[in-house]
């Protein structure tokens, strides 16, 4: 069975490779439909492969895990490093939601990307990406882990700046590029803590070495009671690189402006895949967070602020692109919660069907923006649904997904996290509490304007009137309907599993952490868990926010224009962003330039150039005039010297 599961492993993790070299380097070879046929093939075997090694290992016992090592990178001793895969259920689930996910973008990208002069490079990158994202999840070492990382990274840079002809694509590609380092250098940094802690980078290794060194000697008090050990450190770190890579405040950024990129890049990179490698990453690192109390209250007060505080902006927002990315950056807020909570399992819950319904709703906002000729602003477009009507199907259904509507997806899993988040003893679970479950009315209030506005009323633009618009092809529709499928039913499907210890001893949590316990007893089933739903506070909040939104919106269109100029100070903050970019341009970036001055002008110029390389120039020159004035070329001098020379050694010797 090993040798069948490493064999799967590897087509899972090669096929996307393979088919993305062929696309890239024979692009012009291979043609448009060679591109995307080998790319397409590619993820399909790697999803037919992750589907079937989450078969097996459902068919065995839960705690059961394969760790291959494939071969030895570098030996350094006592350090051994390894390239190798780590299988088990939280990988199995993660291979397939990537995998599956990336195979209805490339779908989707034969009908929205057919005339763009790019294709096949497109099609390249986003195999690539594929492949990337597979690497980081399946990782069994550190080493591994940060190559997806940066991998995914590197190709989001690439992707989110596809079209480099508009200047705000270069911005937006290298805004991600830059952000995204200085989490991942924290990152990197917190991989080293790992190392020094437990001389070694192998997770099996580092995960039964670390229980000894996890109460070390604080390095400083926070308070009286509260202090820092280097495990804490390490933790904190390591989460740093997970602000950056899931957009979590103030490494939040970068996201809004990654909408630059082609829409299926913002449903496979910035929806389903990469923003939620950091919440993978603190699911498979569970082991090592779980024996750090001040992470856990850290990422809960930052998950729960990005919850609630980037929701509140997808109010304002016109760009549907955009509308959708601030939801994406409120949900990723409440997997950092549930990781928070020590309800990983939940966390991924939440990974996985948000996958779904998100990628179904920005693919669906790319066939809106496709029928309405690259149209995005939300005020220019309406009464779309009568001439969408599949569109306005499936985005409905994903937009009930996401607010949690009971008996959907999005209900099971979200609803869960606020639970777990209720039961909570940690000091920050508290507020964390109150954060999410303000939220389920703010998704609600954006969620359904964005659903009114744009196929509700009467057309407010030219391009959203029947006549102009464009029909969508089957390449576009058909992932939607496959997206919907799942945004429907995966939730009630799932958490039956999620409650019977599915993911085993591939997630750890420690003993003195019983909210998930206590939740997992409260647990009935999905047809009493959905009932309940229906009499609960949260769904009184979405009934709440659809109803404000149909008012405003629907009813009366004319008040939200009122309501802004009511509330201007408030309006213009959330239009600028809290201000997080103006405080990066005006502050940061000039500051960052001034040292990069100082570096160039004093480091370089000054003491590497000017003292080390010209100045050691100028000092061998020098050198050189001083001893060519004892070269006379007359021979008497030469042996006066030598005599003088020889005098002198014999005194010294004497003496």
């Amino acid at each position: 069975m090993e040798q069948t599961i490493l064999k799967q492993a590897l087509w899972t993790v090669l096929a996307p490779l393979v088919a993305a070299l062929l696309a890239g380097i024979a692009g012009k070879q291979i043609g448009k439909r060679g591109a995307h046929g080998v790319t397409i093939t590619g993820v399909a075997i790697a999803t037919w492969y992750s589907l079937q090694i989450l078969v097996a290992l459902l068919n065995q016992d839960s705690d059961l895990n394969f760790n291959f090592s494939l071969y030895t990178w570098a030996d350094i001793a006592p350090l051994h490093f390894e390239i190798g895969f780590m299988l088990d259920r939280l990988t199995a689930v993660m291979m397939l939601v990537v995998s599956s996910v990336s195979l209805m973008v490339h779908i989707y990208s034969m009908g929205y990307m057919q005339t763009d002069p790019g294709y096949q490079r497109f099609f390249c990158y986003i195999s690539l990406f594929t492949f990337a994202m597979l690497v980081l999840v399946m990782a069994n070492n550190f080493l591994q882990l940060f190559f997806g990382w940066e991998a995914v990274g590197l190709m989001s840079y690439l992707l989110i700046g596809f079209w480099h002809q508009r200047e705000t694509a270069v911005y937006a590609n290298l805004k991600a590029f830059l952000v995204n380092r200085v989490g991942d250098f924290g990152f990197l940094l917190g991989i080293a803590g790992i190392l020094y802690l437990t001389k070694s980078l192998d997770y099996a290794t580092v995960f039964a070495n670390l229980p000894a060194n996890a109460a070390a000697a604080p390095l400083f008090h926070l308070t009286a009671t509260w202090s820092v050990s280097l495990i804490d450190l390490s933790c904190l770190l390591l989460f740093m690189g997970a602000m950056g890579k899931s957009a979590q405040i103030p490494l939040h950024v970068w996201l809004p402006d990654s909408m630059e990129g082609p829409t299926p890049i913002s449903a496979l990179i910035h929806a389903a895949t990469m923003v939620t490698a950091g919440v993978f990453m603190l699911a498979r690192l569970s082991p090592i967070f779980e024996y750090s109390a001040v992470t856990l209250n850290f990422i809960l007060i930052i998950g729960a602020m990005t919850c609630f505080f980037m929701g509140l902006i997808g109010l304002v927002s016109h760009d549907i692109k955009r509308i959708i990315a601030y939801s994406t950056l409120s949900q990723l807020g409440y997997m950092m919660v549930a990781c928070g909570a020590s309800a990983y399992g939940i966390a991924v819950f939440h990974l996985m069907t948000h996958a779904f319904f998100k990628a179904l709703l920005f693919l669906g906002a790319g066939s809106v923006i496709i029928a309405v000729h690259h149209q995005q602003d939300i005020w220019k477009m309406g009464g779309l649904r009568h001439a969408l009507p599949i569109t306005y199907s499936c985005m409905l259904i994903g937009t009930l997904a996401l607010v949690g509507v009971p008996f959907l997806s999005g209900f099971y899993s979200k609803e869960s996290i606020i639970e777990v988040v209720k039961y909570s003893d940690l000091p920050a679970a508290s507020w964390a509490y109150c954060a999410v479950l303000s939220s389920v009315l703010i998704t609600s209030l954006y969620s359904f304007r964005l659903l009114f506005v744009v196929f509700h009323g009467s057309s407010r633009g030219t391009a959203s009137d029947a006549k102009h618009l464009h029909k969508s092809a089957w390449p576009i529709w058909a992932p939607l309907v496959a997206l919907a499928i799942p945004s429907i039913g995966i939730g009630g499907y799932f958490i039956h599993w999620l409650m019977d210890n599915f993911f085993g001893t591939a997630i750890f949590i420690a003993p003195t952490h019983t909210n998930y316990q206590t939740f997992a007893s409260h647990f009935s089933g999905w047809l009493a868990m959905g009932l309940h739903g229906l009499v609960s506070l949260p769904f009184a909040l979405v009934l709440l926010g659809a109803a404000i939104s149909w008012l405003l919106y629907v009813k009366c269109p004319q008040l939200p224009a009122k309501l802004a100029q009511l509330f201007k100070p408030l309006y213009w903050l959330l239009q600028h962003k809290y201000g997080f970019d103006l405080f990066n341009q005006w502050v940061l970036m000039p500051m960052t330039r001034g040292l990069g001055w100082i570096c160039w002008r004093i480091g370089d110029k000054t003491l590497i150039d000017g003292l080390m390389v010209n100045g050691s120039a100028r000092m061998i020159n020098r050198l050189g005039k001083m001893m060519r004035t004892v070269q006379s070329g007359y021979i008497y001098h030469y042996a006066l010297a030598m005599v003088l020379g020889l005098l002198i050694l014999l005194l010294w010797l004497k003496r």
